[in-house]
């Protein structure tokens, strides 16, 4: 009995948790969609003035045409990247795939920041190009290219979010079953043809999936169209000029809603997708057999090492512009941007976008953990420990400018008890809990399922503590999941923008918002400087986390060699 009560009290303190932090904050933000600036309902009207709106209409046709070009562009190029490496022998792959991972560890600003430095109106290459173009035709021509507007959020966005569509095609290419293959030779089928009967209905469920995932990123993603838009708005940035340029709470909120509706539908469509891909995997599935062939090895490489170097040569142009003294007149080598002196924005910005970020990797693996375990490994109805794991995968469907608007209007308010976080380091930590709880959760769930029952059984027949035998088996068998867990917040927390720009008070400002002020007034080697000094953190941890990783894994092995 008593188990049983801990673990209602358990599974209450959680739903009470995303109801205080995500349900009810969320339904301020529609709620305030149908009232004018002054509290008075007025209906659809902010709606209506919406879709009348030459301005604002132009930016909801222009969020659906570059979400739709980078997910059809960042698919492509996302889905031969993984075949390559899957399906294809060559030499590198662990590089590549490093590589290939860098753009989750930077804030979109800085592949913006890196565009303008390379074809901007003094850019690298712009500038080369011209040069060279005309004393060649001895004409005096500009660069064709404008990076301000569509093409450079279009740019900006494949580089943001081809890691993710990587990292999810790369998994359904690993789940294929060579039998299907062998099958397929003996019926004397091509390798042409064994791609399109065999190769693409395999990954199928993975392929939709990462097409939802690039669409829900890239149209909710605000950092790159601040910096390289222009006159080319979106709605993202539409909802950021709403609140802090006009103040119009309303029809920011409007926005928010608009902005909110195709990423569920693309949410649900993706889970939709991975239940059936979870119901067709077979435990019996033998894994692909690699056959060399000279030819597709050497394309396969070219086509890979030109992405890879394509990333490294954009990201890496805001590092090196970090370290210039007046890029592209004075390339003297200097620190002096890392000072961040005479600039919008300071160190204190950093130091706080570390203390938010190991705050919310605590808190935020605590959380999912709970979520997880009792979902999986509590004995409470099926209905009431759920919901904790539903509110939690829930939250992947909310962007995170929906989030940090919904925080505004619910905890600025007086009546609110909890107001007295507004403005504080906390809000931001729960703000980035709710924003990145759905990966965790689920990847912590998926952990807790390949444990043995028979450990829970053989405590609970002797008697030991369901908490006991948490923290002496579930935890430790769970370590790996928990460390990727923690990685997983503290990196986003790093680098996210959108669900904070609008929580910061004049102490708490984080370093990506610094980077888009400093950018805003023009310092834009000092906002290099601090993006760069963000994905140096973040590979630091990488590397901390890879070695802990490795020896938790050796540990394990030896454990089990023992066991056996």
């Amino acid at each position: 009995m008593k188990a049983k009560t801990v673990t209602s009290v358990l599974i209450g303190l959680i739903i009470v948790y995303f109801l205080l932090f995500f349900f009810l904050p969320l339904v301020s933000i529609g709620r305030l969609a149908f009232y004018n600036t002054d509290g008075v309902f007025i209906g659809f009207k902010n709606f209506a003035e919406y879709f009348t709106s030459p301005n604002m209409i132009s930016s909801f046709k222009n969020s659906f045409a570059v979400s739709g070009t980078v997910t059809v562009v960042t698919f492509l190029l996302a889905f031969f990247y993984a075949f390559s490496i899957s399906r294809i022998h060559m030499r590198g792959k662990y590089v590549l795939r490093y590589i290939s991972m860098i753009s989750l560890f930077t804030p979109t600003m800085l592949h913006g920041i890196a565009l303008v430095y390379l074809f901007g109106r003094q850019g690298l290459v712009s500038n080369l190009f011209v040069s060279w173009f005309n004393a060649k035709m001895h004409t005096n021509h500009v660069f064709p290219f404008e990076i301000y507007g569509a093409a450079g959020i279009i740019i900006s966005e494949v580089i943001y979010t081809f890691p993710h569509a990587y990292l999810i095609l790369s998994v359904s290419f690993a789940m294929s079953d060579q039998r299907l293959y062998e099958a397929a030779e003996t019926m004397g089928a091509g390798k042409l043809r064994k791609f399109f009967t065999v190769t693409l209905p395999s990954v199928k469920y993975g392929a939709i999936s990462a097409i939802t995932t690039i669409f829900i990123l890239s149209f909710t993603d605000m950092g790159a169209p601040k910096i390289v838009g222009g006159q080319y708005n979106v709605m993202a940035v539409d909802i950021y000029k709403q609140v802090i340029g006009q103040q119009n709470f309303s029809m920011g909120a409007t926005v928010a809603v608009l902005l909110l509706v195709p990423a569920l539908i693309a949410f649900f469509i993706d889970r939709l997708i991975q239940q059936r891909q979870g119901a067709t995997f077979s435990s019996k599935s033998v894994p692909y057999v690699i056959k060399r062939s000279l030819f597709s090895e050497l394309l396969a490489a070219a086509y890979c090492w030109g992405i890879a170097l394509l990333i490294l040569f954009v990201i890496g142009t805001s590092v090196f512009v970090s370290f210039m003294k007046f890029f592209p007149y004075d390339m003297t080598l200097t620190l002096k941007h890392y000072m961040f002196k005479y600039v919008a924005g300071d160190f204190s910005s950093y130091l706080n976008s570390l203390k938010v970020a190991l705050g919310t990797a605590a808190v935020g693996t605590a959380v999912a953990f709970a979520a997880a375990y009792t979902a999986e490994k509590t004995k409470a109805k099926d209905v009431f420990r759920k919901v904790p794991y539903a509110l939690a995968i829930t939250t992947l469907a909310v962007p995170g400018l929906v989030i940090g608007l919904a925080y505004i209007l619910f905890f600025n308010s007086p009546s609110n008890p909890f107001s007295f976080i507004y403005g504080t380091l906390t809000i931001l930590v729960l703000a980035n809990i709710i924003h990145f709880i759905a990966v965790p959760v689920m990847s912590i769930t998926s952990s807790l399922k390949k444990q043995d029952r028979e450990y829970d059984n053989v405590a609970e027949s002797m008697g030991v503590p369901p908490v006991k035998t948490l923290f002496r088996v579930t935890l430790p068998l769970s370590l790996n999941a928990v460390m990727e867990t923690f990685f997983y917040f503290f990196v986003n927390s790093m680098v996210t923008i959108s669900a904070v720009i609008f929580l910061y008070g004049q102490d708490t400002k984080l370093a990506t918002i610094a980077i888009v002020s400093m950018d805003d007034a023009g310092d834009t080697a000092a906002a290099a400087a601090m993006a760069s000094l963000i994905l140096f953190t973040n590979m630091g941890v990488k590397i901390i986390y890879d070695i802990a990783a490795g020896m938790i894994r050796k540990k394990t092995a030896r454990w089990q060699t023992i066991q056996r």
